[in-house]
């Protein structure tokens, strides 16, 4: 019971306290936002090229429907983290300023990591 009332006592900081994690967590979403477009492209390119040079239609028609479902598999992981984000971000607005504040910061730490508030998110709580 009394390993509860810890966990609880230190929630309304758990952003601040963890916002080097969290910025971590942030550059690498950004970098995987940038990497996994440019790999979708270059390898659309690589099988359309292949499918192009050996002239038969049911490479081409097999190859487009792989760079369909890459594509779509690509938006879905550029989508996820802003999904979860909002969602979290509806929750987060039934409580308190406190805990608003520390969001922000989680916000903050995963969209914007290189955004002062992340940065300097110890000495604001």
């Amino acid at each position: 019971m009394s390993s509860l009332l810890l966990l609880g006592a230190g929630a309304g900081t758990f952003c601040a306290n963890t916002h080097e994690i969290l910025g971590f967590v942030g550059w690498a979403l950004t970098i995987f936002k940038i990497v996994i477009p440019l790999v979708i492209i270059a390898l659309g390119l690589v099988d359309l090229g292949k499918a192009a040079v050996s002239s038969k239609p049911e490479e081409i028609k097999k190859s487009a429907t792989s760079l369909a479902w890459r594509i779509a598999g690509g938006i879905l992981i550029f989508f996820i983290p802003t999904i979860v984000m909002l969602v979290f971000g509806f929750v987060s607005g039934f409580s308190n300023t406190q805990s608003q504040v520390d969001w922000d910061i989680c916000y903050k730490c995963i969209t914007a990591p290189w955004d002062s508030t992340c940065k300097d998110a110890k000495s604001d709580i």
